[in-house]
């Protein structure tokens, strides 16, 4: 381990969390209009929202402003943990393996940037998955208590189960996030140095190419875990109710697919791509400044 082996852990934490208090209310109406309309879910049934627009008026007028950061902790908390996580362990892991290549690291190759971005993601991703529960049922607007009573609350009617509800597809939509994400970036940086330098302007179009293939790569399996995480078990007068739709992943899936039709896959991609550019651009603006700071 190097001295210097700790800081993309560190820097990736910090610019996480920075990103994140930046687009959250495009997050926010993201989860909102991947869970309405589900036609075997009684209680988002409606569709309440025609747009991510649409969706920020709505929720500022009938709960108020503040409503479009609910669940604001709960996502730091997940970027303290899933973005040290990621981005430490994929530089680190990265910049191992590379010296151990013929060009000794000097140039981008493919394979291995997608093999430890993939990594990464899944990794981080399944170790903060009770803090993307906690987020997604407070962004309903159905969690009103603090964050360590809605943890208690899930965790003593669910149990721990309860706490890793859609870990299978979170992960995998994390790892694919990753996967496309970090490579295009790298990649993008470096094919731009010539003409830009390793400057802001590079930083700003490499996460705009970075952020619109994950998107595309990863929304079907966003909405997917959205939806396993939102689903509960209820305790009512000491009797349980079991209010648990899906299965799994798979059932989910074809569930879904079924009685919404293959475009439900696609909800809520305008907000995840508006969200996931502003994101990456503050994210790795600010992982870049803090690598030339110090």
């Amino acid at each position: 381990m190097g001295e210097r082996n700790w800081r993309p852990f560190i820097y990736g934490g910090l610019a996480s969390i920075v990103a994140e208090f930046g687009t959250f209310p495009i997050d926010t109406t993201k989860t909102r209009l991947q869970i309405q309309g589900q036609k075997i879910d009684p209680r988002h049934v409606e569709l309440r929202y025609t747009g991510m627009v649409d969706c920020i008026i709505k929720t500022s007028k009938q709960e108020g402003v503040k409503a479009l950061y609910c669940g604001i902790w709960p996502a730091v908390l997940r970027q303290a943990t899933y973005g040290t996580i990621k981005f430490g362990t994929y530089y680190t892991l990265k910049n191992a393996l590379a010296k151990r290549r013929a060009d000794g690291g000097t140039k981008e190759h493919l394979p291995t940037n997608t093999f430890c971005a993939a990594f990464a993601g899944g990794l981080s991703s399944a170790i903060a998955n009770p803090t993307d529960v906690l987020k997604v049922r407070m962004q309903m607007g159905e969690e009103k208590r603090n964050l360590v009573r809605c943890f208690l609350d899930i965790y003593r009617t669910e149990g721990r189960g309860g706490l890793w509800r859609g870990v299978g597809p979170t992960s995998q939509r994390a790892a694919v996030i990753a996967a496309v994400e970090l490579p295009v970036y790298d990649a993008a940086k470096r094919r731009l140095l010539g003409p830009l330098g390793d400057s802001p302007p590079n930083h700003l179009l490499s996460s705009l190419l970075a952020s619109l293939g994950s998107a595309v790569a990863s929304t079907p399996l966003d909405v997917l875990r959205t939806r396993l995480m939102n689903q509960r078990k209820i305790l009512d007068h000491q009797i349980r109710t079991n209010e648990i739709i899906y299965k799994g992943t798979v059932d989910c899936l074809l569930q879904t697919v079924r009685s919404e039709g293959a475009r439900a896959l696609y909800k809520g991609f305008v907000p995840t791509w508006l969200r996931m550019g502003p994101w990456n651009i503050i994210f790795f603006i600010t992982y870049e400044q803090l690598k030339q700071l110090y």
